[in-house]
């Protein structure tokens, strides 16, 4: 019988024993033995490293792409942006220009078909009222020149200080929409004229004719006004050939220096602008800007 080593209920045979025992002992049993896992590693870990570049190279991929998506969408959204802005824009000077010219087309009817009248009126008794009609003519153009003078007191007096309210939508880089509350201003100044020409065309006599003639001027130089300042200089409706008449332009450019306001809002007035930037030593910044809107204008 074989021996055996006593280990308690752990005993094993001892030639069992002896047998491991040796092959463990044995070198050849130590290169024979294969050794799991050891071999493959380098490789395994090569190929993650290479998985993990690949994921990063594609992941980058997938950023740029986004990227250049983005820019599209945004360039295409800038690009409707502008196209909805400019025909918005397009859409109010529409607007205005068909305001402005049913109103210059119906005031001018008007006026011409009032002054036919009151004058066809007071010829009908034979005699040719020469005092009356001097003084309805002299007062309109006394009164279109005298509106000039007001409205540089009123721009300078009112509309910047206790008006500023209601003028400050004149002056603000962008306008939303066709209109803008500075406009009640002509209206406020339609009213007078409404009244003076009323009060002339249904009475007799040198004061009517007087306030006539002061109510027509007002209304001229009212539609002299839209045009220049609405139309030739802020664009809000074509004007035509007038944007070529080289006094009209320095008026123009004169009313955009008073929007920079580097002469301290000068000048306030319209029509006689470039003679008050000549009083404050702003000439050459008049010429300046002359050929800055000849420029903008080609």
């Amino acid at each position: 019988m074989a021996s055996s080593s006593v280990l308690g209920p752990f005993s094993v045979p001892l030639k069992h024993h002896n047998h491991w025992s040796g092959r463990i002992n044995n070198p050849s049993c130590w290169i024979s033995a294969p050794i799991r896992g050891d071999a493959s590693a380098p490789i395994k870990h090569k190929q993650s490293i290479s998985r993990s570049r690949n994921l990063a190279a594609a992941a980058a991929i997938n950023e740029a792409d986004s990227k250049i998506v983005i820019r599209r969408r945004s360039s295409s959204s800038s690009s409707l942006s502008k196209e909805g802005r400019f025909a918005r824009k397009e859409a109010e000077r529409l607007a205005y220009l068909v305001a402005a010219l049913l109103s210059s087309v119906g005031v001018t009817f008007t006026a011409a078909m009032a002054v036919f009248s009151r004058f066809s009126w007071q010829l009908e008794g034979g005699e040719f009222p020469v005092a009356e009609m001097l003084g309805t003519f002299a007062l309109s153009i006394g009164a279109a020149v005298g509106m000039e003078f007001w409205a540089r007191w009123a721009h300078r007096a009112l509309w910047h200080d206790s008006l500023w309210d209601v003028h400050e939508s004149h002056h603000r880089a962008r306008r939303e929409g066709a209109f803008e509350a500075n406009d009640v201003f002509a209206i406020t100044n339609a009213v007078p004229a409404i009244g003076l020409l009323s009060y002339g065309f249904f009475n007799k006599g040198l004061l009517p004719g007087l306030c006539f003639g002061a109510g027509l001027g007002i209304t001229v130089f009212g539609m002299a006004y839209m045009f220049v300042h609405d139309g030739l200089t802020h664009r809000r409706f074509p004007v035509g050939p007038i944007a070529n008449v080289p006094y009209l332009r320095r008026v123009a450019a004169a009313h955009q220096l008073h929007h920079a306001d580097k002469f301290d809002g000068v000048p306030y007035g319209l029509f006689l602008g470039p003679e008050e930037l000549a009083e404050v030593g702003g000439t050459d910044e008049l010429e300046k800007e002359v050929q800055r809107r000849i420029k903008r204008s080609v």
